[in-house]
């Protein structure tokens, strides 16, 4: 067996993660000194941080010409956030959701798969219609900062005790803002850098066990890519701060479609070729996941430990379907 793909594939991982890492401290510092509310820095840098590694993944992938590769990291992401990581989540404690803003988050995510879905039917997604997604990510961010002012006092006080410059800032010294962006800098160049190595090794997999790209995509490289949303959402729960973090993980499925799918398009001067396997199974799991989560969310805001273990054992079924039909 040849170990090199592997060793990239697990070096390229980690430095992404590492690069995340530095790009959420980064960019929470920088927001900090500029005095930005905890709540917005929650909503929208970490949100947005947690996904950089899709984002580097996606737009390598396309320009070495792996599309399938870029949008089966998106679709088998998203469904690794609701139903592995969310169930997860639940499944270790029964999650009662209250913030306020999933109110619009859900929705939009709903709105989101789906218009995925109708965009990918002829087979490519076009530049155009990267366009038209980034756009509506900006209105997202929009919206989601409105709502978000009128969030209740003791959520409020969460994302305070999380992301406030208090504890952002190390209790040594005051960080300068020189030293929080070059944090953030690095942060970029270290997920640019591991993103190459995760790709070159990934493809080299694929090709070596006879499978597509998108089958990897959906598999070893979404599970891999997600590990900074599955991080955050474990330490809010084991912090009991859980609002938090399902607020970023439904925020980053969203931004995965809207903003690093998009940005991917737009970097791809013939658009990106989805393939039929994606269009006919993964992209409309991925829809019927989003809207899954509707019922579940209804139901007295609560998500139960029966409902946490159904999700986790359908994402079982599924990438065992995956590896044993599909590989």
């Amino acid at each position: 067996m040849d170990w090199i793909p592997l060793t990239s594939f697990i070096a390229g991982l980690v430095v992404v993660i590492v690069g995340a890492e530095l790009i959420v401290r980064g960019g929470s510092r920088v927001g900090a000194l500029l005095e930005v509310s905890p709540m917005i820095l929650g909503l929208t840098v970490v949100a947005i941080g947690t996904s950089t590694p899709e984002l580097a993944v996606g737009l390598t992938a396309a320009a070495e010409g792996n599309g399938g590769l870029a949008v089966g990291n998106i679709a088998g992401t998203n469904i690794v956030n609701i139903l592995l990581i969310l169930g997860l989540s639940a499944w270790i404690m029964p999650l009662k959701v209250q913030l306020l803003s999933l109110k619009l988050d859900l929705p939009v995510m709903v709105g989101s798969a789906l218009a995925l879905l109708w965009m990918a039917w002829d087979g490519v997604l076009s530049r155009q219609e990267g366009a038209w997604m980034v756009g509506a990510s900006v209105l997202y961010t929009i919206a989601m900062v409105r709502v978000s002012r009128r969030e209740s006092l003791p959520i409020q006080q969460e994302f305070s005790r999380e992301y406030s410059a208090r504890n952002i800032l190390p209790r040594v010294a005051t960080l300068q803002g020189t030293v929080s962006v070059l944090m953030l800098l690095a942060g970029i160049v270290v997920v640019v850098v591991g993103a190459e190595l995760l790709v070159s090794g990934a493809v080299q997999i694929a090709q070596s066990l006879g499978v597509s790209d998108a089958v990897v995509g959906l598999t070893i490289v979404a599970i891999g890519t997600s590990a900074p949303e599955l991080a955050t959402t474990i330490m809010g729960t084991l912090k009991n701060e859980r609002d938090i973090a399902i607020g970023n993980l439904i925020g980053s499925s969203t931004y995965n479609i809207l903003f690093i799918l998009g940005v991917t398009c737009l970097a791809s001067p013939g658009g990106v070729p989805v393939e039929a396997s994606l269009l006919h199974f993964d992209l409309p799991l991925a829809a019927l996941v989003a809207l899954l989560c509707v019922p579940v969310f209804a139901t007295d805001r609560l998500i139960s430990r029966k409902e946490g273990a159904f999700f986790v054992a359908a994402y079982a079924v599924y990438l065992g379907t995956l590896i044993f039909l599909r590989a």
